[in-house]
């Protein structure tokens, strides 16, 4: 038999690991290690699934509801201008733990020289159009 590898974000109940914000059935969301920016989150669904791509309609739903109520106490926390939104979604999109989850990442007037492309940077000088 095959022991199991450690996942981080299984071991949601690690306080040293994991700063929660909120959670419902599904899902919990966490203030990020490593954060790019003051109040940036992830959404993790408390079942190990991997991909996006594997979600139910049920899941999707909840997943929602945690990133609506997510957002809104990240912005009366620290009034951010706006957001990005996403899934590393594989290990050549950039996901490093294998288990699905959700960036949600303020953004400030003036925390780029140019935001124009968003996300669209991840591949260097695609964001130029």
């Amino acid at each position: 038999m095959q022991e199991k590898k450690y996942c981080l974000f299984c071991d949601r109940n690690n306080k040293e690991k994991h700063k929660i914000i909120i959670e419902n059935e599904l899902f919990y969301s966490r203030w990020d290690n490593f954060p790019v920016a003051k109040g940036h989150a992830e959404i993790i669904p408390k079942k190990h699934i991997i991909s996006f791509f594997d979600l139910n309609k049920e899941e999707l739903l909840k997943m929602y509801e945690i990133i609506k109520e997510t957002r809104k106490i990240i912005t009366n926390k620290y009034n951010p201008d706006d957001f990005n939104v996403g899934i590393n979604d594989g290990e050549l999109a950039g996901r490093t733990i294998h288990h699905l989850h959700i960036h949600i990442i303020p953004r400030y007037k003036g925390d780029v020289e140019n935001p124009k492309g968003g996300i669209r940077n991840i591949i260097p000088g695609k964001g130029n159009y």
